[in-house]
């Protein structure tokens, strides 16, 4: 990094803005701290962060109304950090374009990895790997971040550009869930298998003629996913 990652953290309670943004400072990241939703929507729009550390509970605007926001309008990476750890919270955050979730109680180095993963995507975005891949009629182009069909762009989100650039590079290859998820979001995400679910579901609603009956982008049940090179023959 040639400058200090500027980390947005939206929490009401006191105990963890005393506790994680010193954390975070001690780290050499720059933290503006938002304890309530309208303030988190306003800083983010005034002062850009690289990430955003987000509660759902907040005082006045529910946190997923505040990452619904956050994401219309920017790609910052958002991590949930939340007591609600149902999976179908995190199922609804993710699908609203949350990239992590991790459930309070939580080890401080758990978060720090968490954050590491998600700055590391930004700011290695500046270099990305050149060169291009082509799966049956899809041309995956890592200089420009881009997914072409025919003349066609198809635009996917970082993390669904992600998983497919993965995907594409082990044509044909059963990747396991633990092996995407570790890839994807970091070793500490390899047991919440919900991530990979959303991102799936999203992934093929977008690429797939049929996504109800996938072509490019097959499951093997209770092992992982593999995309096909030539889904049409």
């Amino acid at each position: 990094m040639t400058r200090a990652a500027r980390i947005l953290l939206v929490d009401d309670e006191a105990s963890i803005q005393r506790a994680v943004a010193p954390l975070l400072r001690s780290r050499g990241y720059e933290v503006d701290v938002a304890g309530t939703g309208a303030d988190a929507i306003r800083i983010a729009s005034e002062h850009p962060p690289d990430l955003v550390v987000l509660d759902l509970g907040l005082p006045d605007i529910e946190g997923t109304e505040v990452c619904r926001r956050i994401r219309q309008g920017s790609k910052t990476p958002i991590i949930v950090l939340s007591a609600r750890g149902n999976e179908s919270d995190k199922v609804a955050v993710l699908d609203l374009g949350a990239d992590d979730y991790v459930t309070k109680p939580f080890g401080p180095e758990e978060l720090l990895a968490r954050v590491r993963v998600a700055l590391r995507r930004v700011f290695e975005a500046d270099e990305p790997e050149v060169g291009r891949v082509h799966v049956a009629d899809l041309t995956i182009d890592y200089d420009r971040r881009r997914v072409v069909r025919g003349d066609e762009e198809i635009r996917l989100t970082p993390k669904e550009f992600e998983l497919l650039a993965l995907l594409a590079h082990n044509p044909d290859r059963v990747l396991t869930h633990r092996a995407i998820l570790k890839a994807i979001w970091g070793p500490n995400a390899v047991d919440q298998p919900e991530h990979l679910w959303v991102l799936i579901g999203q992934l093929r609603k977008k690429i797939e003629p049929d996504p109800g009956t996938p072509r490019y982008l097959l499951s093997e049940p209770w092992v992982g996913y593999r995309l096909v090179s030539n889904p049409f023959e």
